[in-house]
């Protein structure tokens, strides 16, 4: 038994694996660049696709390293879900099967940001974040993936 428990609000990531990249259409890398420092800061191992990722690549990704725990997609100029398209078919078919965590700016208008969320979900995204400062808490939240079950796929 530990002497001291760590309290349950202090990350903890224990090296685990996120992909990360920025969707087809968009070259922001600001913000990925900030995310990918923060992961890392966090003790989470980060595989960087960077700006204008396909889908492809996000599936090249997870096939590379199927113990990736999620898979972490930034959008800032609005067309997410018109890049992300072809995410279903890679999620119905098994070529990604971690948790699909999308976030940015996701329409020009509020209205606009709602009806994305809900088109991205229905193809396959697991969680949409309006906030960056939110994904630390959800990764930790996330169950670990078993590299046993991963390196089976």
């Amino acid at each position: 038994m530990p002497s001291k428990l760590r309290p349950a609000t202090e990350p903890f990531s224990g090296g685990r694996v996120i992909i990360l990249g920025v969707a087809a259409s968009d070259c922001h890398v600001v913000a990925n660049q900030l995310i990918e420092y923060e992961l890392r800061a966090s003790g989470f191992k980060v595989i960087n696709l960077g700006a204008c990722t396909s889908v492809d690549e996000f599936v090249n990704a997870f096939q590379s390293h199927p113990e990736a725990d999620a898979m972490v997609i930034g959008s800032l100029n609005g067309h997410a879900y018109e890049d992300l398209k072809s995410l279903r078919d890679a999620k119905d078919n098994l070529l990604i099967s971690c948790p699909i965590i999308v976030g940015g700016n996701l329409g020009v208008t509020r209205d606009q940001a709602a009806k994305t969320r809900e088109k991205l979900l229905a193809l396959g995204v697991d969680y949409v974040l309006e906030d960056a400062a939110e994904l630390i808490s959800l990764l930790n939240q996330l169950p670990r993936r078993n590299s046993f079950i991963a390196n089976s796929e």
